[in-house]
């Protein structure tokens, strides 16, 4: 054997030797790390079984809060609420006038027998039927000319459905409206032709918006929502009324 090839030799039993060394150090760092963590475990056990137990206890309750208090309590609400909704019904199919007022003071307040949208909505707090007696509570009053009452109630109601949403934020431009407030309605319109795109909700509120910015004496406002409903919903019955509005926009410096 050679020098050379000794030293060759030599040099691959030192690399082996080092490479050997350093697994052996990193398994011997990480069986020293996987005891201390054996022995934290071991001191703190009980507060680790405790966090544990107390995320199950809050897990379990909450299922149980669900499924035995949350879901029999929204049934009630619903069952309760059923009557209040069919005195709004009435009031929305009637042509008397006096009759309509009735009806929906019966389906806000209730009766002896019944509760009403504003009963649902402090006897049962938290619940959705709680939540759409808001959207019922702010359209009667807004139809018996409680305007800031409907106001309050619908700007209270929560939803991501397509129609009851919009026509719920409209509504509110409507009470401002009629509370003479159009600089705040034209907002509210805006934001309801907007938020959802279907063509019973968005042309309805183009227009009211394109109405309301020609009261304000808006010109340019108006053009662009009214082309937005010509060129969108074309078929729409407020639609057929573009042209009109269109000439008081254009005309408007």
């Amino acid at each position: 054997m050679n020098i050379a090839t000794y030293k060759k030799r030599g040099t691959k039993l030192k690399k082996n030797i080092e490479e050997k060394s350093t697994t052996a150090g990193v398994f011997n760092t990480l069986d020293e790390s996987a005891s201390k963590t054996e022995a934290w475990i071991a001191k703190n056990q009980n507060i680790i079984f405790g966090v544990v137990g107390g995320i199950a206890v809050i897990v379990l309750g909450f299922f149980a809060y669900q499924q035995f208090i949350k879901k029999p309590k929204e049934t009630e609400a619903a069952t309760e609420m059923a009557q209040a909704q069919v005195y709004f019904s009435d009031a929305l199919d009637s042509t008397d006038a006096a009759v309509q007022d009735s009806l929906y003071v019966l389906a806000l307040n209730g009766n002896s027998s019944n509760l009403g949208f504003l009963n649902i909505i402090e006897d049962y707090s938290g619940t959705d039927a709680a939540n759409l007696a808001r959207y019922y509570a702010g359209m009667a009053y807004l139809k018996t000319g409680k305007y800031k009452n409907a106001i309050s109630y619908l700007d209270q109601f929560k939803s991501d459905d397509e129609l009851l949403a919009p026509l719920a934020v409209g509504a509110i431009g409507d009470a401002f409206m009629q509370l003479e407030q159009p600089e705040q309605a034209i907002s509210y319109y805006e934001k309801a032709s907007s938020m959802r795109e279907n063509s019973f909700t968005t042309p309805k509120f183009l227009l009211k918006a394109a109405i309301t910015a020609i009261e304000l004496k808006q010109g340019e406002k108006a053009e662009k929502h009214l082309t937005e409903l010509e060129e969108n919903y074309p078929d729409s019955p407020e639609a057929e009324k573009t042209a009109i509005y269109m000439g008081i926009a254009k005309s408007i410096k």
